[in-house]
């Protein structure tokens, strides 16, 4: 195909063109990722600077005592239900101890046949059974509480402090 000169010279200086954006594009693109890394670079030492301390600080000052408190609570409610419920497994299981007893079981024959057919009886779950499902239902839900007033969003725990902005200079 044969251009004129005209073409062939409007092709040139079009070419030329083209090359010099593409240069300028590559040091528009160097000064960019130039600027980023700058950029990246401050933002990791502000991170550090202020960020992190403050954030260990508000974890210091909200989080951490009421992990602490929640701790403290759910090993006294742990400890009363354990107290507790010891106690009444102890004496139901006394009882039944006494119950299983054979001179218990010939006494209560000898005062009334009948009462001795009801003792030796098996029934099904005992009052004892409902009562330790209950504490344990109730230790259950005294946990769930506390974690939940530990983890509950409060709004008010995470607002900063607004910091006053120093006056500009005047003609500034």
């Amino acid at each position: 195909m044969s251009l004129s000169r005209k073409r062939r010279k409007e092709l040139k200086r079009l070419q030329s063109h083209a090359g010099e954006l593409w240069e300028n594009q590559q040091h528009v693109l160097e000064h960019a990722n130039a600027v980023a890394r700058e950029a990246s670079r401050q933002l990791g030492q502000l991170t550090r600077e202020e960020v992190v301390p403050r954030v260990r600080t508000g974890y210091e000052s909200y989080v951490r005592p009421g992990v602490e408190q929640a701790g403290r609570v759910a090993r006294t409610a742990g400890d009363t239900v354990e107290r507790t419920v010891g106690t009444a497994l102890g004496s139901v299981l006394s009882i039944g101890d006494i119950a299983n007893d054979a001179r218990v079981r010939r006494a209560i024959g000898r005062l009334s046949p009948r009462a001795a057919a009801v003792v030796n009886q098996k029934r099904g779950p005992g009052v004892g059974t409902y009562l330790a499902i209950g504490a344990g239902i109730i230790a259950a839900a005294g946990v769930a509480y506390a974690v939940w007033q530990t983890f509950r969003a409060d709004d008010e725990l995470w607002v900063a402090d607004d910091e006053p902005t120093p006056p500009t200079p005047a003609g500034v």
